[in-house]
């Protein structure tokens, strides 16, 4: 490929909702295809941004289901019924949640279900681009993250925060199953990644393996 040809990238960061969730949208500049990461609220704001960019929306991928991520995934549905939504199997379960019930229908509607079921170490394509799908469970049930190699990215969802992590307090978190994960599948990635978290300024693998206290133990 040459370097003209090579993919070229652009990440739109939204904070929404109560809680100031990141949503990102991830385009391949060479194609104007667009992908919605993580609709945290207003998806009619979402869809009009991806339409201001004059991208084509080509999917919506969630990195797991706790209301505040999904905030916007209902009007999104509505206003764009044919992109495909993708999501792990373990998530559904709380996607649909009675506990989240109130604040979606708060939202006017409950999100429907999902189109495709993801997989730990499955790839992505979008246009030119290669997303690989890392399974880091443990702040919430099938939680994944979407990590660009080429483009030393990382969309993390709530694993990783600047000089923290995610919680694990809320129904089917798991304390050790998520510092395997950080461990595992996170901290293995080269320092110079840049981590996109679901809240919160963006980091380095670097950064928070030099300076998060969190990770003290793993790096001994």
């Amino acid at each position: 490929m040459t370097e003209s040809a090579m993919p070229r990238v652009e990440v739109l960061h939204l904070p929404l909702g109560p809680l100031q969730t990141n949503c990102y949208i991830l385009a391949d500049i060479n194609t104007g295809q667009a992908v919605i990461i993580d609709p945290a609220w207003d998806g009619r704001k979402i869809a009009q941004t991806i339409s201001d960019k004059g991208w084509q929306l080509s999917a919506i991928w969630l990195t797991h289901a706790h209301f505040d991520h999904v905030g916007g995934l209902a009007e999104l549905q509505q206003l764009a019924p044919d992109v495909p939504v993708a999501i792990h199997p373990d998530a559904v379960p709380m996607l649909h949640a009675a506990s989240q019930r109130p604040i979606m229908e708060h939202r006017g509607r409950a999100p429907e279900e999902p189109d495709v079921m993801l997989s730990a170490e499955q790839t992505l394509r979008l246009g030119d681009l290669t997303i690989d799908v890392l399974f880091t469970p443990g702040h919430a049930p099938g939680h994944v993250c979407f990590y660009l190699a080429e483009q030393n990215l990382l969309f993390d969802g709530d694993v990783l925060f600047q000089q923290s992590i995610g919680r694990t307090d809320l129904p089917g978190g798991d304390y050790e199953l998520l510092m395997t994960s950080i461990r595992e599948k996170v901290l293995v990635l080269p320092d110079e990644t840049v981590v996109l978290s679901g809240h919160g300024p963006a980091t380095t693998i670097g950064d928070e393996r030099q300076y998060n206290p969190f990770l003290a133990d793993l790096n001994r």
